[in-house]
């Protein structure tokens, strides 16, 4: 067993309890921080629900409890967020501001919350979920495409304060991930080329890694056959 901890936001979901159980068989201590209620926790997990990472002072509060629990954090993994599929035209403006808060502002608060456990470390790791859909918008993608975007530019901007740190910023940029949910939209879909969440989640704790040190600022496509 590692002493070493992750934090993965969005815990709770297909692509969060595939990066949670990976950290778990590679020895690690996983901290699983979501909006959602809480599951049942172990020795190795602490599970924390019901948290809004969109408010800056509930991310402060989760990090500390996974102080208190674990007393430390060496990487954070974000992959808490949204998705809404609506024409510019048509669709409601609202949702530009709500992916924007669920994508950016969540990974922006969670990762404030945690530098300074990661800089004491001195190297910790922030891996990003953002989307290769926001490379180049699709129709119907544009409130979407711009929040991840936006984590996009998270990515770079932060990596960029953090050089000579020891901290490191990366984000995956998946296609379409291999989950209910999009299959349930996609029936017609080959699903065979769409991103595993497993072979995602590999790679992100890769990235989460010691061995990732030399990487940082990357924007990193993970698309399958797509």
């Amino acid at each position: 067993m590692s002493d070493r901890v992750v934090v993965v936001t969005g815990g709770f979901g297909v692509l969060g309890q595939a990066v949670g159980g990976a950290a778990l068989d590679a020895g690690l201590k996983v901290a699983a921080i979501d909006f959602a209620p809480a599951p049942s926790a172990t020795d190795d997990v602490l599970a924390l629900g019901g948290v809004d990472l969109t408010d800056p002072a509930q991310a402060e509060t989760a990090m500390a409890a996974v102080i208190e629990r674990f007393g430390r954090i060496d990487a954070l993994l974000n992959i808490a967020g949204g998705f809404v599929w609506q024409t510019t035209q048509d669709g409601d403006p609202a949702h530009w501001e709500r992916l924007y808060r669920l994508n950016v502002l969540t990974a922006l608060h969670a990762s404030r919350a945690t530098l300074p456990h990661l800089k004491a470390g001195g190297a910790g790791r922030i891996v990003n979920v953002g989307a290769n859909g926001a490379v180049k918008a699709a129709a119907g993608m544009g409130a979407y495409a711009a929040s991840k975007a936006g984590v996009h530019r998270l990515t770079e901007g932060l990596a960029e304060e953090l050089k000579g740190s020891g901290v490191t910023v990366n984000a995956v940029l998946p296609s379409i991930l291999d989950t209910p949910a999009n299959r349930a939209d996609m029936p017609d879909a080959d699903f065979g080329a769409w991103v595993q969440p497993a072979d995602l989640a590999g790679i992100m704790l890769f990235l989460a890694g010691p061995a990732a040190g030399a990487i940082t600022g990357a924007l990193i496509p993970v698309t399958g056959g797509v």
